[in-house]
């Protein structure tokens, strides 16, 4: 897997993921705030699948 996601996009990701995931364990929403796992993931990751099925890269390194 190649890196195609940028700083910003990161970071907002992980933040998102972390968000929603507090307020489903705290129970302040429900059971889809547990999707924030996916976000999650993909800014731990640093790589996007939808961003590959589309051709976007927001990362500024070019991958060989």
């Amino acid at each position: 897997m190649k890196a195609n996601m940028g700083g910003v996009d990161r970071v907002l990701r992980i933040l998102v993921g972390i968000v929603l995931i507090s307020l489903a364990a705290t129970g302040q929403v429900g059971w889809w705030g547990w999707l924030g796992v996916v976000p999650l993931a993909t800014g731990l990751m640093r790589f996007c699948p939808l961003y590959t099925l589309l051709g976007i890269s927001t990362c500024p390194l070019k991958q060989k």
